[in-house]
């Protein structure tokens, strides 16, 4: 019977990371894939790769945090572990329903803080200290956003956007003694370099998924010593992986984030911005949401470059010329960026269209909902039934 329930656990666990390889890689590789840069079959190898080295470095401090400084290790039994990653697993099922970038970390913390609640053995200063980051992630993914938005990405637009060529961007020349890489027809040094720094980037992004996602599959089990920290996030990876693998083929073309409908210089400065919030996060232990950090810096960016026809003691006091909008970030820079305060507004009006206002509303409540939803039923669970190691 142990074998069994641990068979389940494990079949749990696997559950919630191949939902958290289908949403992360999305996240992560929807850009260069949409741009042609790689495959996704690429795409999900060094998804794979990347989320190992994440979860084998950085991760383990998010799973000591998940798996033993919220609760007691001794409450995660093998029967109160299936029952945290089943309630985890249900609210990545919901949120995906819903087509809301899930929180997997703020929903984790949220079943195993029901757990302690039930039990009355939740650590709150824990508790505490992890939400203040909550709070702090988004402001921070806005506030980078905004300040590059307006002062910096037209200039980064003009010297770094990505132009593409129509052929193959390297080719291999077999005249010497040895294969050599050399540019395809066509390709410029600047295209080469540039779909280099985007790969780059989706890699470390990758890493940060990682970081901090691969606890939240396994930290239950760990904590209650069914596996060791090694196999957990080999067992982590191996679900994420096969998540990328198969059902992100699909979140790779939609991307959840809307990340596929900004320029990739946009796209490419959010993952950066995001990805490095949820690295630091990580390194001290606090799990942390990747989409959260993510659609903030989106909004940010574009309310940033939305705000550069207005200067800044007009900003202040609330005289904005243009119409606030993420969309601005499609405004075409030209041969001459205006200073701030000078662009035409117009310029930054009519643009395409690539986030609906009302989603940064939904998205924003079901972070709400979502690790509170957790929280609840989690607690009802653990109080209502006698799951052994929790009575």
């Amino acid at each position: 019977m142990v074998s069994l329930l641990l068979l389940v656990a494990l079949l749990a666990a696997i559950f919630v990371g191949f939902n958290i390889g289908g949403s992360s890689t999305g996240v992560a590789w929807g850009p260069p894939v949409g741009a042609r840069i790689t495959n996704k079959t690429v795409a999900a190898a060094l998804m794979t790769f990347f989320v190992f080295l994440g979860g084998w470095t950085v991760g383990r401090n998010v799973i000591d945090t998940l798996g033993g400084d919220l609760v007691p290790r001794a409450l995660f039994s093998t029967e109160a572990s299936i029952v945290v990653l089943g309630f985890i697993g249900l609210g990545m099922l919901f949120a995906n329903l819903y087509g809301v970038p899930v929180s997997t970390s703020m929903t984790a913390v949220g079943a195993i803080a029901g757990l302690g609640l039930a039990t009355g053995r939740l650590d709150y200063s824990v508790v505490g200290s992890i939400m203040v980051w909550w709070v702090i992630a988004p402001i921070l993914g806005f506030w980078f956003g905004a300040v590059i938005g307006r002062y910096l990405y037209p200039y980064l637009d003009q010297k770094f956007a990505l132009q593409q060529s129509s052929g193959p961007l390297v080719t291999l020349d077999r005249s010497g003694l040895l294969p050599t890489l050399r540019m395809g027809p066509g390709t410029a040094r600047r295209e080469l370099v540039s779909t280099v720094v985007v790969l780059v980037i989706a890699c470390y992004m990758a890493f940060s998924a990682g970081a901090s996602n691969v606890a939240n599959a396994v930290a239950p089990l760990v904590g209650g010593g069914a596996i060791g920290v090694d196999s957990a996030v080999i067992l982590g990876t191996v679900a994420i992986g096969l998540g990328a693998f198969t059902i992100a083929r699909r979140t790779m073309e939609s991307v959840g984030n809307d990340l596929t409908d900004l320029p990739l210089l946009a796209a490419t400065i959010v993952m950066v911005v995001a990805a490095s919030i949820t690295t630091v996060a990580s390194a001290l232990g606090v799990p942390i949401s990747l989409a959260l950090s993510t659609v903030m810096c989106i909004v940010g960016l574009g309310w940033g470059r939305a705000t550069r026809p207005t200067g800044a003691a007009d900003l202040v006091r609330g005289e904005v010329e243009a119409e606030i909008s993420v969309n601005a970030v499609t405004a075409e820079t030209g041969e001459a960026v205006p200073e701030v305060g000078e662009e035409d507004p117009e310029n930054v009006q009519d643009v395409q269209q690539l986030f609906d206002p009302s989603s940064v509303v939904r998205f924003v409540a079901f972070w709400v909902i979502g690790p509170s939803v957790a929280t609840v039923l989690s607690y009802a669970t653990f109080v209502l039934l006698p799951v052994p190691g929790t009575v």
